[in-house]
């Protein structure tokens, strides 16, 4: 498993470089994208255990040792107390001293989940989400999915209303969290929302995304147009648009949007690499 840098790029560079120039969102070219879909959606999914001890391994045998000791000390008494301390202290320790993102998400997420508040639930399940478009490993995408998915289905307990909860959890299932057959029915979740709601950009941006994933160009390049109308500053939809018709063939709209995309990267490198898909493109 490769390792993660638990910060979150606040400028989503790196996630936008990885995702629309390695070509992430690209369907498998031996399948349809409805059959791809159903393979990526059964593929063997990691456990939580064997991802938290291959972190632990990569650590040194003093911290191993601490970190053992201090998993094993929750013995008696009020034991939910002290795990949401000790998860806690795990999370920061992953997050500021090993700087490994995904145990640092797991403690983080299971504290949430003893707290049992919706801010806090929410907090770390979009988290997750943010996070795992740029991962480049499926099964270890599928894993956080999944943990995003535990964490806004008991935030919809709390509260059945929210609908940023219920696209949460669509996209959670659109990136193969189980409890869905396909990520058509993360979709299918999405569309409940926009259709009381068809302003919801949230929706229509991850309906735009799904869009991409499942070969439905057309339709990422519907919602996506809606979303960089009413959110023209939208780094993140920009891309995806222009990445959108880029794979339905429409190279001078591509083109068109990578331009636009450009005025909101700093990084020489970055706008290096957005030169180079346009040449291509023309």
């Amino acid at each position: 498993m490769k390792k993660q840098q638990w910060i979150v790029v606040a400028s989503g560079l790196v996630l936008l470089l990885s995702l629309y120039f390695l070509g992430r969102t690209k369907p498998h070219a031996s399948k349809t994208p409805a059959a791809q879909a159903a393979a990526d959606h059964k593929e063997e999914q990691l456990e939580s255990a064997s991802i938290l001890e291959t972190a632990k391994s990569r650590l040194s045998p003093e911290r191993q040792a601490w970190l053992t000791a201090k998993e094993n000390s929750v013995v008696r008494g009020d034991v939910a107390g002290q795990k949401i301390k000790l998860y806690d202290e795990l999370a920061a320790f992953w997050k500021d001293s090993a700087h490994v993102f995904e145990p640092f998400m797991y403690y983080l997420g299971e504290k949430s989940k003893l707290e049992n508040s919706e801010k806090s639930l929410t907090f770390a399940a979009h988290l997750y989400l943010k996070q795992l478009k740029g991962v480049e490993q499926h099964a270890l995408q599928v894993w956080m999915a999944n943990q995003a998915a535990d964490l806004f289905k008991q935030a919809l307990t709390l509260n059945p209303g929210n609908d940023s909860s219920k696209i949460g959890l669509g996209s959670s299932y659109i990136f193969g969290a189980s409890g869905a057959s396909s990520p058509m029915e993360g979709i299918q979740r999405l569309l409940e929302v926009v259709r009381r709601d068809s302003t919801n950009m949230y929706a229509q941006f991850m309906l735009g995304y799904g869009g991409i994933m499942t070969g439905q160009f057309d339709k990422a390049i519907e919602r996506l147009n809606l979303v960089v109308r009413a959110e023209p500053d939208n780094t993140e939809a920009v891309f995806l648009l222009a990445e959108a018709y880029e794979r339905h063939g429409e190279n001078a709209k591509a083109v068109q949007w990578y331009e636009e995309g450009k005025k909101f990267v700093q990084n020489p490198e970055a706008l290096k690499e957005i030169d180079k898909r346009i040449k291509a493109l023309k």
